[in-house]
């Protein structure tokens, strides 16, 4: 099977020729890897673990058009990015500090600035390798979700004090948001032509103890968002939509399995989410796509127990149903215990 073909066969519930596998792995954890086989710079570690899976995103922000670097020095760097927040990010650092919103009272909703959703160069970086990305993975459009995408537009702190204190500006935002992203995921649907495989909507939406909100907020606020998205991405012939969030989304499932997403991912076991007891109770209305355990099992790489931990996941997912990763492969996992998890993955179904 190609990995298009692993990939979908598993998706719709029937037996794969092998689990496919779909990981990313931190920098540290590559270079580790190749100085363990002893390859160069050039080695591609995706294809020498036969991951599966390549995620296809364009600049999804309300307008590109008017991203700017506003100041710069050589410790850090102060910028309006393309969803109108200004943020700020130290010389060599990953993670930001935003210091201005898009919006910051409903009054500003009328003004926002959007560019539109076919503009080239919001895909100027994928339009030319899509079709060689295609011959070597199964490939998904992504858009971000309502939650996290109305927190950029927002702010983190304001947008949750909306949701909780003023739920019709939250929503009303939450839509202007989730229809933005709509266009954007039809539009790379048509582009890049991937209505074969479909759209995974990236929603990150909940720490290890559950969901950023109550599910009473979710039903008034972000579920009627979601089930439009789902709606609309569907009509237009994605033949998968799949929900990304890390964390506990465990009190939502009900309510995505209603809304019609085919998978969730990335199913973490340290947020209390297990493969075989969701399969128990899901059976083949949701697709699972993760759940080896990269905070404990695999750290601690004690060889019995990580066979046997990928084993007992290979018995749900061996005809179907799952796809095997962890979303990320960091340091703290060593090449031998990870060579371990693939070796056990390729030695089922």
């Amino acid at each position: 099977m190609t990995s298009h073909e692993r990939v979908m066969a598993a998706l719709d519930f029937r037996r794969p020729d092998r689990i496919p596998l779909f990981d990313s792995y931190w920098g540290e954890f590559a270079a580790a890897w190749r100085e363990a086989k002893g390859l160069g710079p050039g080695a591609d570690i995706l294809d020498y673990y036969g991951v599966d899976i390549a995620i296809a995103v364009g600049d999804e922000g309300l307008a590109p058009s008017r991203a700017e670097v506003l100041e710069e020095t050589d410790g850090h760097t102060v910028r309006r990015d393309s969803w109108g927040r200004v943020i700020r990010t130290v010389s060599g650092g990953y993670f930001y500090e935003q210091v201005a919103n898009a919006v910051n009272d409903p009054r500003d909703l009328g003004s926002l600035a959007v560019d539109p959703p076919d503009l080239d160069s919001r895909y100027a970086g994928l339009d030319g390798r899509m079709e060689a990305l295609k011959q070597r993975f199964c490939v998904f459009a992504k858009v971000g979700g309502p939650f996290i995408r109305t927190e950029f537009v927002r702010g983190e702190v304001n947008f949750l004090c909306d949701l909780a204190a003023d739920p019709a500006f939250a929503r009303e935002l939450a839509f202007l948001v989730g229809r933005h992203l709509i266009a954007i995921g039809l539009e790379e649907l048509r582009r890049w032509d991937l209505y074969e495989t479909g759209v995974w909507v990236f929603d990150d939406m909940a720490s290890n103890l559950g969901p950023m909100f109550s599910p009473r907020t979710a039903d008034e606020v972000l579920v009627p968002v979601w089930a439009e998205m789902v709606r609309a991405f569907k009509a237009a012939g994605a033949r998968k939509v799949v929900l990304h969030s890390d964390g506990n989304i465990g009190p939502l499932l009900d309510r995505f399995v209603e809304i019609g997403f085919d998978g969730i991912n990335p199913v973490e076991p340290k947020a209390g989410l297990d493969i075989v007891a969701l399969r128990r109770q899901y059976g083949e209305r949701l697709a699972l796509l993760g759940g080896l355990d990269n905070a404990h099992i695999l750290p601690r790489g004690d060889p019995e127990e990580v066979v046997h931990h990928v084993q007992r996941l290979i018995e749900v997912g061996r005809d179907g149903g799952w796809v095997a990763g962890m979303h990320s492969v960091g340091p703290d996992i060593s090449v031998a215990t990870y060579d371990a998890v693939v070796g056990a993955l390729r030695a089922g179904p």
